[in-house]
């Protein structure tokens, strides 16, 4: 894992499915994890976000970051990101050429390959990408991880098929109209109670699917499309 300071910059539509994402971690997590996804600052993980992972899948659906694991000294390490689903459990890993390698003692370096093997042995698959790849070749990063999901098994891309039946009708409408949709407009076409509806846009907005209009407001009236998705949603 790599720490810094400064942050990364990432496109509107980008930040606002991150930060969902890391919202609803952080909600449903506790203890140790809960205090590492607050602090959840890594410069080198949100640059894997940003230049591999997001390109390459367009949605958050079944990642995990700080992913909680009991090691073989009966103590707990936290892997940078897992997925685990479908009887498969993979571990990405983000290391950065720096103070981190070169400070560990000959102690420490066989304790951290150790720890590895026994990830191995608990059936984990492990990918593992250098810091200057995923900001250099961030396109041979995303080949990999594409290649490693679509041998497991895991949609590749953000897709209606994933979605409810009220969800992909909620979303057509939105890439069909020029403007955001609202709840009125999207009760009126579906047919439903607008509480039903509202419950869906909030589903569509943790997906990251669809945004509100504006961020600066506590009631949200409108909503748009994520554009970051635009190419899968209309494969």
């Amino acid at each position: 894992m790599v720490n810094a300071v400064k942050d990364v910059q990432m496109d509107e539509e980008v930040s606002h499915a991150y930060e969902a994402w890391m919202g609803k971690q952080r909600k449903d997590s506790k203890g140790e994890r809960r205090r590492r996804l607050l602090s959840h600052s890594y410069y080198a993980e949100k640059m894997f976000i940003k230049n591999v992972w997001w390109p390459a899948f367009g949605q958050f659906i079944g990642l995990q970051a700080e992913y909680e694991v009991r090691d073989f000294k009966d103590g707990w390490r936290y892997l940078d990101f897992a997925i685990t689903a479908a009887g498969f459990k993979l571990c990405i890993e983000i290391d950065g050429f720096g103070t981190h390698w070169r400070d560990l003692n000959r102690t420490q370096f066989s304790d951290h390959l150790m720890r590895q093997n026994h990830l191995v042995i608990d059936g984990w698959l492990i990918l593992r990408f250098s810091y200057d790849d995923i900001v250099e070749k961030p396109r041979i990063c995303q080949q990999i991880l594409q290649q490693i999901m679509g041998r497991l098994g895991v949609v590749k891309t953000t897709s209606f098929e994933n979605l409810t039946p009220s969800e992909q009708v909620i979303m057509r409408l939105a890439v069909s109209h020029p403007n955001p949709i609202t709840p009125q407009y999207a009760t009126a076409q579906l047919g439903l109670h607008r509480t039903t509806v509202t419950k869906h846009l909030q589903s569509l907005v943790s997906k990251g699917l669809l945004i509100p209009s504006r961020a600066d407001v506590k009631r949200i009236c409108s909503y748009r499309i994520n554009r970051a998705l635009l190419p899968n949603l209309l494969d």
